[in-house]
């Protein structure tokens, strides 16, 4: 959690996101994003109860001085009332809005059982926006490989490695800046995902002989003087390399290999390689769940939505694929 977030909170608000740090073991960036979709709740809460001008600018709402009162008194329809703003006057499409209505629930799921300052939950039923099923964006097997071989960075090692685990393992990019040189045991890694959950992956030959050789590089000290000393992957500085510094390479080795322009970010990098293990590895879907850290299945099967080629090809397995229209004698008059 961004300390600097703390200066501008009530202390029920700070209450709130200890707690979903501490006890709920939310990540820091989770936890920054209940803290922005709540203040503008209590930013909208302020305005529609007068307590600051109606034409203030959002941005220049202190939510320090709100009252307890303020949240133990909004309603269910203040909540939509707040949602139907955000997406007229702010632009928020339904994942967005969708944010909000989640980081609600939890704030008041938390005021009515975790801290019981509240009796009863006018959240409780407040209904999530109807998302849009999009399929997810990925490079195709053939893309991948291009990608690995245009990798000419300040340190292609480091980046070749980043580059291979994502496309081989599938990891986040929160769990790939989190992995400590001894969490590697053998061909085994482990990486702590999604409210702090552990989990091994497998690291194949490409994935050793990626870390292999950036470790022995990085160890020699002639591209970075070590600093943090468990950190894997490290910045220039020689400190934990951040999520924004991976995006950046990412984004670096995609303009190389002509790749960029496509909207593929590390995520989607994610997406790729779930892509290519179930497409062209045949890996069963409920053990590409695993591999992903996914909670629900459900969230496994989009990818295997994300082709048509394997409908292609139940189609051209049909007995019936090479049946003509037979070609019909020419009537005569007396037809």
């Amino acid at each position: 959690m961004n300390k600097d977030n703390l200066n501008d909170c009530p202390e029920f608000l700070q209450d709130f996101l200890f707690y979903m740090e501490t006890i709920k073991g939310r990540s820091p960036r989770t936890v920054d994003g209940y803290y922005i979709d709540l203040r503008s709740f209590i930013r909208f809460l302020m305005i529609e109860n007068n307590l600051v001008s109606a034409d203030t600018d959002y941005k220049d709402i202190k939510i320090q001085s709100a009252s307890f009162d303020l949240i133990k008194n909004a309603t269910r329809i203040d909540a939509m009332r707040f949602l139907s703003e955000f997406q007229r006057n702010h632009d928020n499409e339904a994942k967005a809005r969708s944010r909000k209505v989640s980081a609600l629930r939890s704030f008041y799921k938390y005021l009515t059982v975790s801290s019981g300052k509240l009796s009863e939950n006018p959240m409780l039923n407040l209904e999530t926006p109807k998302l849009k099923k999009s399929l997810p964006k990925y490079l195709t097997l053939e893309q991948a490989l291009e990608l690995l071989t245009h990798i000419d960075t300040y340190f292609p090692e480091r980046d070749f490695c980043i580059i291979t685990l994502f496309l081989n393992c599938g990891m986040r990019v929160s769990e790939l800046c989190g992995i400590n040189t001894y969490d590697i045991r053998d061909n085994q890694l482990k990486l702590l995902g999604k409210g702090n959950k552990e989990r091994i992956v497998y690291l194949n030959n490409s994935c050793l002989n990626a870390i292999e050789n950036y470790l022995k590089v990085l160890n020699s000290g002639e591209k970075i003087k070590r600093v943090d000393k468990n950190a894997l992957f490290l910045n220039k500085f020689g400190k934990r390399i951040s999520t924004r510094g991976v995006e950046q390479i990412v984004e670096q080795c995609l303009k190389q290999s002509g790749l960029d322009g496509m909207g593929i970010s590390p995520h989607k990098l994610r997406h790729t390689a779930a892509t290519i293990l179930y497409q062209d590895a045949g890996v069963d879907i409920r053990v590409l769940k695993e591999l992903l850290g996914h909670e629900s299945l459900s969230t496994t099967e989009i990818y295997t939505h994300v082709s048509n080629r394997q409908i292609e090809e139940a189609s051209n397995k049909s007995p019936l694929k090479n049946v003509k229209q037979p070609k019909k004698k020419p009537q005569t008059d007396s037809e």
